[in-house]
């Protein structure tokens, strides 16, 4: 798709369809909207006095610009957007995805969008090249019937009064952002038999060899090497081998690595999940080709990361294995060693999650990580919590956590802190061994961090349980339904935050 930021009248984007923000309970009759009605012939005002757009979020209302009008589209489409003082990146994103899944509906190719917001205009060309991009991904990959055909070709951002550059590089930010949310949605909508651990790796080297990522793929010999005991439990049960992904993202110009602060992402990367030995029931069952959702996430974000070109070094690591019984398999009751030497008993084998999870937040604190933040499709506890809405958030550094909060606010993405008093921590103990993996019914995501907790001591940690919003049920306007790519943005925004924190210093000396 052909992406530019214009700078011009929305009136002069030679496009076949223009699509613009509508606010709540505008007057037709008043500024913007007396215009755009003026240059319709009158259309605009006539269905808002029909009452057939009040401008509440995700209306819309379209037509055809008949004659000789003062725009140069030849359709139009108003999308409502909400009150004004809300309108930010999430209702920004939103628009343009609406938009380009409604006109790419009726065969129109070129689009143009008006976001008409006011904030910086770099932040709003890429929110809304994000969400258009975003809202054009299928999850119809394989299907050879009554398949999705019809494209958007070229979308231009309407930004006037914009400065050239700062359009540039907001769509350029945009696509780049979009593309990797996309590319986590289409590997977590991957079949387990198209995306094994060994497929996650090739996928994690071929971003590499792309983008200018060094890569470490660790196999089963090299795991056992290093003491990994509990990502390796979950993997006797498959014929797959279990895959430790390490992506690396170093600045062109970046100083001596001692002593200097390494961000890292750890992902769950279980790429289907039966339940092993405690086997899931049979309903639903074909959803948990998503829960390598958090690994993915990650190597979505690092291949962003790598065309961005933050000032600062990322470090990227995603545990995958499936998760299968067999006459392997680990059993309940089961006792194995972690990386840090602590001993898990083994209670349920489908909490395996935070087994290899475990391992990878040991290995990224080995390889020098200080702060880390993990995710992944962790409980379904989560779920009755939180809902769809909110991603759960929990770690042991509240300056990390309002970090990821604040960022996510950033870009539209809600997450919400749970406590982790050390009292959860007690439901965890084990009679036989130094933990076990579930704490029984009570806080199951809250204990689930506590487990976690365990190996990330001495490290800056926050937890991201996407469990709840990895995955959409139903079709929005704005979105398909299936995955969703929840966090990457976040962690790109993370990224680009700390690096401008880290640069600040040394512009004011």
């Amino acid at each position: 798709m052909k992406i530019q930021g214009s700078i011009g009248h929305y009136r002069d984007a030679q496009v076949q369809a223009l699509a613009i923000a509508i606010f709540k309970d505008e007057k037709p009759d008043e500024g913007f909207l007396k215009e755009l009605d003026e240059l319709t012939g009158g259309v605009v005002k006539s269905v808002i006095d029909a009452e057939e757009l009040k401008g509440k979020e995700g209306e819309t209302a379209y037509f055809h610009l008949l004659g000789d009008k003062g725009i140069q589209a030849s359709r139009l489409l108003l999308i409502g957007v909400g009150e004004r003082d809300s309108y930010a990146a999430l209702q920004i994103a939103q628009l343009a995805g609406t938009a380009v899944r409604y006109l790419r509906g009726k065969g129109i190719k070129s689009v143009a969008i008006a976001p008409r917001a006011e904030d910086d205009a770099e932040k709003v060309a890429s929110n809304t090249v994000e969400g258009a991009i975003m809202g054009l991904f299928e999850p119809d990959k394989y299907r050879t019937v009554d398949k999705e055909k019809r494209q958007i070709e070229e979308l231009v951002v309407v930004l006037p009064g914009a400065e050239e550059g700062a359009a540039a590089r907001g769509t350029e930010r945009g696509r780049i952002v979009g593309e990797a949310v996309n590319f986590t949605r289409d590997l977590a909508n991957e079949p387990g038999a198209y995306m094994t651990p060994t497929n996650m790796a090739d996928r994690a080297r071929d971003i590499a060899n792309e983008f200018g990522l060094s890569v470490d793929v660790l196999d089963e010999a090299r795991m056992e090497q290093e003491g990994m005991g509990s990502l390796l439990s979950v993997s006797h049960g498959s014929e797959e081998p279990a895959k430790l992904i390490v992506l690396k993202y170093t600045p062109a110009d970046a100083a001596p690595a001692e002593g200097q602060e390494l961000l890292s992402f750890v992902g769950k990367g279980v790429t289907f999940d039966s339940g092993g030995i405690s086997l899931k029931p049979g309903e639903s069952m074909e959803l948990m080709k998503y829960d390598m959702t958090g690994g993915a996430t990650v190597m979505g974000a690092m291949r962003a990361i790598a065309q961005l070109k933050p000032a600062i070094p990322v470090l990227g690591v995603a545990p995958c294995t499936e998760n299968l019984p067999s006459g392997k398999a680990t059993k309940p009751g089961d006792v194995v060693r972690a990386m840090n030497g602590k001993t898990i008993e083994v209670i349920n084998t489908d909490a395996e999650g935070r087994l290899i999870l475990a391992d990878a937040i040991a290995y990224a604190k080995k390889l020098g990580a200080t702060r880390v933040i993990d995710l992944a499709t962790l409980t379904g506890a989560v779920s009755v919590a939180l809902g769809d809405v909110n991603t759960a958030i929990l770690g042991t550094d509240q300056d990390l956590i309002d970090e990821v909060i604040e960022a996510g606010k950033d870009v539209g993405e809600k997450f919400w802190q749970l406590p982790l008093d050390p009292e959860y921590t007690k439901q965890i103990k084990s009679d036989i061994a130094d933990i076990k993996n579930v704490g029984g019914r009570k806080a199951g995501t809250i204990t689930a961090a506590a487990f976690l907790k365990e190996f990330a001591d001495g490290l800056s940690w926050a937890h991201l349980d996407i469990a709840g919003t990895a995955w959409a049920d139903d079709a929005k306007p704005y979105r398909a339904k299936g995955p969703t790519g929840i966090a990457v943005r976040t962690l790109i925004n993370i990224v680009e935050r700390s690096a401008r924190a880290r640069s600040t210093p040394s512009v004011k000396e």
